[in-house]
């Protein structure tokens, strides 16, 4: 496994990977076929990239949404984001997902990444964190949980009962249940709690330092940058303040952490081995390959942290070396999908 800070540090690889002959494939090239809004394509698919895929045999191939998946290719991976789909004139959501796991059950030759309904599972903030709460993890590294959580389908005037109700503590974080966008909001006080707009979940705030860490996963590679994020709030400002506050974002990737003069005890990653048990038991339970975590620590503590949110297929491109570590993995699917195929043969 690959573990890599910002700093660009590779503490531990067996994935690194030459071209296809190298390899051992037959195959002399692997085509993926990708199903990206023009945002993701831009971001994702950059010059940089697309060439060093190319001189190792890997080629993307746009798919054709107005034509059937099964006349286009023939594909080693297909490579989409479900949100792709709700962009389409012709396509609804739900029609692209039905048409994608069709393919899938029909082409298992074909690696689809990555399950429709597992990627389903994380757009609904209600069951995003199940995973992570029913992990329990604990071990000499750390704990890791989810910030204690309410969801409210509808009625704003309810929202202060069902908060009184559950024994949530104020200030509170308020995201949209569907994670369309990455808005939220900060609840100071509970007659601004009828304020928000339902559905959405309500998440205690815990202080973390102003610092998140976001941990990307990439098959069984893994790399963490630091982000600014928002501030902690003191029990004399809780105090003092009233309403709501609404942000675009918890953090940017305009607001890189790594280079700022931090302390220690706030800015030092989570520990690796903490990290690689995290993320292969999440690629387990979630089903998938490509996605990740946003992560706090407690401030004043210092091993107990909190996942806050999980992103499907996030930003890539903002990753550092995402070039190399992407084409990496998807030689090494394409290599593990010929073995299979090879042996099941003689």
């Amino acid at each position: 496994m690959r573990y890599e800070s910002e700093e660009g540090r590779d503490m531990e690889s067996n994935s690194d990977c030459g071209s296809i002959v190298e390899l051992g494939f037959q195959k002399k090239v692997v085509v993926v076929g990708y199903a990206l809004t023009s945002k993701k394509i831009k971001s994702f698919l950059q010059p940089k990239f697309e060439g060093l895929a190319r001189n190792k045999g890997i080629f993307f191939v746009p798919i054709d949404q107005t034509r059937p998946l099964s006349d286009q290719g023939p594909f080693d991976i297909v490579l989409h984001k479900v949100s792709a789909a709700y962009s389409s004139i012709l396509l609804s959501g739900k029609e692209w997902q039905q048409i994608l796991e069709d393919y899938r059950l029909t082409h298992p030759e074909v690696t689809v990444l990555d399950p429709p309904d597992a990627i389903q599972h994380v757009h609904n903030r209600q069951s995003m964190l199940q995973d992570v709460a029913d992990l329990d993890f604990s071990d000499a590294y750390g704990t890791v949980g989810v910030p204690k959580q309410l969801v409210i389908e509808k009625d704003p005037s309810s929202i202060s009962s069902a908060v009184k109700k559950a024994g949530l503590t104020l200030p509170l974080v308020a995201k949209p249940l569907v994670a369309k966008s990455h808005e939220l909001s900060l609840a100071f006080d509970e007659y601004s709690l009828e304020k928000l707009e339902p559905p959405l979940v309500l998440q205690e705030f815990v202080n973390h330092g102003g610092v998140l860490f976001k941990v990307y996963i990439v098959g069984d590679a893994i790399k963490v940058v630091r982000r600014f994020s928002l501030p902690d709030v003191s029990k004399r400002e809780l105090s003092r303040s009233v309403g709501v506050f609404r942000f675009p974002r918890v953090s940017s990737a305009s607001q890189s952490a790594d280079d700022a003069d931090l302390d220690p005890c706030i800015g030092e990653l989570p520990p690796r081995a903490l990290l690689e048990r995290l993320a292969r038991e999440l690629r387990r339970r979630l089903g998938l390959h490509l996605f990740n975590l946003d992560m706090i620590r407690e401030h004043g503590t210092k091993n107990r942290f909190y996942v806050i949110d999980i992103n499907y297929f996030p930003g890539y491109g903002k990753m550092p070396e995402y070039e190399h570590i992407f084409t990496d993995f998807l030689l090494n699917l394409a290599k593990s999908k010929y073995k299979k195929r090879s042996g099941s043969v003689s």
